[in-house]
């Protein structure tokens, strides 16, 4: 069994505003992505929230996702992905993890890593456009108590730096694994391309 476990408890601070809820083509930006995220062959997935929210929560739950809430967003990434891992059952073999802040990734992209780690049984699986590492990324359960003890100033990449052994790098042709949103001029730019492609 896979899990998805999509990170939806930042504080959006260099955006300015809620970033998750910002329009993007029909949907929002969070409604973008969990759509592709149950387009894929992920056999269930949880949500991570901010102990304040109160729209995120309700729309993943009527599309059918698990809510994990992370008591202490300030912490950083790390602290949500570990509040996320206390939800998913000891059974759980992997975890793609998608940032709720990328709307360029498509459903392709995550069953290739669901895919590639059947296949080529490796623990960390990477997508990679143009030579760079992007999400959604997979990583083996084993790992679940490792993350748990990983330093939150170096997050996940701490766990991808001590067992490059392990690493699976699959490359895509798919841009929307590198960008996510972080200030409004990545918005600008981003929406100005999905308009373009439309």
């Amino acid at each position: 069994m896979i899990y998805g476990l999509i990170l939806a408890a930042g504080e959006s601070k260099r955006m300015g505003l809620p970033k998750l809820l910002l329009p993007y083509g029909e949907k929002t930006v969070i409604e973008t992505v969990l759509t592709v995220v149950k387009q894929s062959k992920l056999d269930q997935s949880l949500v991570v929230v901010h102990p304040d929210d109160r729209d995120i929560s309700p729309l993943a739950k009527r599309m059918g996702f698990e809510i994990a809430v992370n008591p202490e967003p300030a912490r950083g990434m790390l602290s949500s992905i570990i509040a996320g891992l206390e939800r998913i059952p000891e059974k759980v073999e992997a975890v793609v993890l998608v940032l709720g802040d990328q709307p360029g990734i498509s459903a392709s992209a995550i069953d290739l890593l669901i895919i590639a780690y059947r296949l080529k049984e490796k623990g960390l699986v990477l997508p990679i456009y143009q030579g760079k590492r992007g999400h959604p990324i997979l990583f083996d359960l084993k790992y679940r108590m490792e993350i748990k003890n990983l330093n939150p100033e170096i997050g996940l990449k701490q766990l991808i730096q001590l067992h490059p052994e392990d690493i699976l790098e699959i490359p895509v042709n798919e841009p929307g694994i590198i960008y996510d949103l972080d200030t409004p001029e990545d918005y600008a730019l981003f929406y100005s391309e999905k308009e373009k492609k439309e």
